[in-house]
């Protein structure tokens, strides 16, 4: 099926005479959630019982009361505003991130209305986690709700209520948080990662180190000796081997716990044998060599005394290292007491740890690393062997492929994607397959594509490997992996995984099939997506053509087709070819459709949005205005096609200088984007560009200029240098600038996107012209500003 281009602008907003022409990267659709009145009502009034949380059970966090000290004051500090206090606390694997946010929680739990802990290592995990949230707060409600409405309500309820803590711990995206660090204002926010960079400046970020010497010592002691008074000799011991171990809190921790359960083992002995051992893990990172030094002596352990243990250590290595549910354990085939058995001789050693509930457990990721890394092939294989076939006797395959997945699904995805992450090439495992299909497709469904790939990557290698290129299912395959990386941005990525597919595709179904033509569609799609619009006007021209004589003019495939050539000829800054064109689809569609098909709907914005790039702003308005009542009637409120109406009118009252009206419409629906589509979709960077803009227009540089700088940024590392949307998004920057007397600044911006946009768009495109104007009135201002300047004598 060709993919129709997403209703017209998703437009990103210039400051200047025309905007440069906006290439889209594809529309997540999360479905429409809107909530009863009864869940809405309880949202609003429903309180926490004091003390409600969900934190796992305090750790030991000897020392560190400079950093707990410094996490009190950024959480707490004030400037007057009621704006959001995040803080983000990073470091490398095992440094005691974890334990460290866990302390501050348990230790301030008193001074908040409501604690919990989010597991943040994707998207999706976050979602899962605040949806506990409502389940906590009105199951009665909740256990009948789906996942996404648990989210919707546990976000209407922190919007509603004042003074908890979210902490979300091992961030890998910092991106991802944007959705809640943004629209939730009325609490804290805790974040621990690995990430040094990535965090907006205005968030307060500490690295955390490992511990000092007496620190590590007193740690690994009061594992070791159970609490006991540790002797001098004793601590001198201590002090000598937290040394070899880098004094790094999980090898201290994994160490203690080996001294706890072996006390015939002095401290002392113990260093020296590990000193002895072969560093296994000579590649590795420092702290990968520490623990694989650790675990010579733990795993040696573990084997003379439970051999079931290090079994299940070898499956929990592939599986996601957060929630890994305890039923996948308990279904191998051993006696249940012994299986009880072998997960309290890992938690005795420090190899894993239970939730409150005791019904999932967690293994640290550094963990995981070492024992895929340096365990013998055999055994490594058959651990992740063992992992798949624990989910799938779990996961209980839907008859009919749009039915809603069974709850256990949620729970057990993470662990799909890290098995896919990590299947080599030529991994063959059928039923495994099968679940990641069904899997990527649910993430999809819910806008969670970047989220989706490893799974499509999976899933096209098992095609390749088993069916050979030419293969249906590997053609498809193919196809919707490139659709991924179109969607998430890697654009190189998805050019060259089309036309590998279409090459494919002409041979085994031939030039003129149906799904050949909407494979040839999606790649002129993607050229345009990666800025090449003259190429991908060509395309579409062609694929057009044939689709008329193969499918017929009033095809729905073929008015998709027509519909992005009219899009790609907007883009181009040809409007005497688009809204022609335009408007012979929205006849086409609505004559076949009906006037409130989804597709109908979309030609109308299409239409609205070339008028206003015609400069006839009140027919635009008009027309917006009327499209986003029947999108919000038809569609829903939340829909992404209804966002981009909105965003679109927000846009036509910006030009039409009525700037408060804009802003009322623009704000709201980056905050609905980010939530929905995710921080870093095409559709959110260029709402984050429109109300930027829409600040700057009406004086606000304090909130404008860094949201320019932000998004700016975040093209140019996802499409590049020379994308129109980079390109544009530089413009405003440099045009940001000069409203801020920087006009050095935006001299040297503007002569860089001239350069690219005579290179992307041609010298007589509209934007290259209204770019090369701005960098002569740039210049003049410059000058100006330094003959201004005093000289100095």
């Amino acid at each position: 099926m060709t993919t129709e281009r997403p209703p017209e602008g998703t437009r990103i907003q210039a400051l200047g005479p025309r905007s440069v022409a906006a290439g889209i990267i594809g529309t997540a659709v999360t479905g429409d959630v809107v909530l009863p009145a009864e869940a809405l009502n309880a949202a609003r009034d429903i309180e926490a019982p004091p003390g409600t949380s969900n934190l796992p059970p305090r750790g030991l966090c000897l020392g560190r009361e400079d950093e707990l000290a410094w996490l009190r004051h950024a959480l707490t500090a004030s400037n007057g505003t009621a704006i959001t206090q995040a803080s983000a606390v990073h470091g490398l694997g095992g440094v005691g991130k974890s334990t460290l946010a866990l302390a501050y929680a348990h230790r301030h739990r008193p001074d908040y209305t409501l604690t919990w802990w989010v597991t943040a290592d994707s998207p999706a995990r976050i979602e899962q986690s605040l949806a506990g949230l409502a389940l906590r707060l009105f199951p009665l409600w909740a256990g009948r709700a789906s996942e996404h409405e648990r989210l919707q309500w546990t976000m209407n309820w922190l919007q509603w209520h004042a003074g908890w803590l979210l902490i979300f711990d091992n961030v890998e995206n910092p991106r991802d948080l944007a959705p809640y660090t943004g629209a939730l204002n009325r609490g804290q926010h805790l974040v621990t990662s690995r990430r040094v960079t990535g965090w907006p400046r205005t968030t307060p970020t500490r690295t955390l180190g490992t511990l000092s010497a007496d620190e590590a010592a007193e740690l690994l002691y009061a594992h070791a000796l159970d609490g006991a008074v540790p002797t001098a000799h004793q601590r001198q011991e201590s002090l000598a081997l937290a040394s070899e171990l880098g004094y790094l809190p999980l090898a201290l921790e994994q160490a203690g716990a080996y001294l706890n359960q072996n006390p015939t083992v002095s401290i002392d002995a113990y260093r020296k044998r590990l000193g002895a051992k072969l560093d296994k893990a000579a590649d590795g990172i420092d702290a990968e060599r520490t623990i694989a030094r650790v675990w010579s002596h733990t795993l040696e352990a573990l084997n003379s005394s439970n051999p079931l243990a290090v079994e299940i250590l070898h499956i929990l290595a592939w599986l996601a290292p957060e929630n890994i549910p305890s039923r996948l354990i308990e279904i191998l085939e051993n006696d249940a007491d012994e299986i009880a058995e072998a997960l309290g001789a890992l938690r005795a050693y420090s190899m894993i740890s239970f939730s409150p509930d005791r019904t999932s457990v967690s293994i640290h990721r550094l963990v995981q690393v070492v024992l895929r890394n340096n365990t013998a092939p055999d055994l490594a294989a058959a651990g992740r062997r063992e992992a798949e076939e624990a989910i799938l006797r779990i996961l209980s395959v839907p008859s009919q492929p749009d039915v809603e997945l069974p709850p256990e699904w949620a729970a057990l995805t993470p662990h799909l994607i890290a098995l896919a992450a990590s299947a080599p090439r030529s991994h063959q495992n059928e039923s495994i397959v099968t679940a990641y299909f069904i899997a990527a497709q649910q993430l999809n469904s819910q806008g969670h594509k970047a989220s989706a790939l490893p799974l499509r990557e999976a899933i096209f290698n098992y095609f390749k490997t088993s069916a050979g290129d030419s293969d249906t299912e590997t053609i498809m395959a193919q196809s919707n992996l490139a659709a991924s990386y179109e969607s998430a941005g890697y654009m190189t990525r998805a050019v060259s995984m089309y036309e590998e597919s279409l090459s494919h595709c002409e041979k085994v179904f031939g030039p003129q099939h149906r799904r050949t033509l909407a494979i040839r569609g999606n790649l002129a799609s993607a050229y345009e997506s990666a800025g090449e619009t003259t190429r991908a006007i060509s395309l579409y021209k062609k694929v057009l053509k044939q689709s008329i004589q193969v499918l017929g003019e009033d095809d729905p495939e073929t008015l998709t087709m027509q519909n992005n050539l009219a899009y790609a000829y907007r883009v181009a800054g040809d409007l005497k070819r688009a809204i022609p064109l335009y408007k012979a689809t929205l006849s086409q569609r609505a004559r076949t459709l009906g006037g409130d098909h989804p597709s109908t709907l979309n030609s109308l914005n299409n239409l609205a949005t070339a008028c206003q790039a015609a400069g006839d702003l009140q027919q635009a308005t008009s027309l917006l205005e009327s499209v986003l009542t029947q999108h919000e009637e038809v569609l829903g409120k939340n829909h992404p096609q209804t966002m981009t109406v909105r965003n679109n009118l927000g846009i036509a009252y910006s030009e039409a200088k009525e700037l408060k009206r804009a802003i009322a419409i623009l704000e709201p629906t980056l905050a609905q984007r980010e939530k929905f589509l995710g921080d870093n979709h095409p559709d959110t960077l260029q709402s984050r560009n429109n109300l930027a803009t829409t600040y700057l227009l009406s004086g606000d540089l304090k909130h404008g200029l860094p949201m320019l700088e932000t998004v700016h940024a975040q093209y140019e590392r996802i499409l590049g240098d020379t994308h129109p949307l980079t390109i544009n998004t530089r413009h405003n920057l440099a045009s940001g600038y000069q409203a801020a007397g920087q006009s050095h600044r935006a001299v040297s911006l503007l002569e860089a996107t001239l350069a690219q946009a005579e290179e992307v768009l041609g010298s007589d495109h509209p934007d290259t012209m209204a770019t090369r104007y701005s960098l002569a009135y740039a210049r003049r201002q410059r000058d100006v500003e330094l003959r201004q300047r005093p000289s100095s004598t």
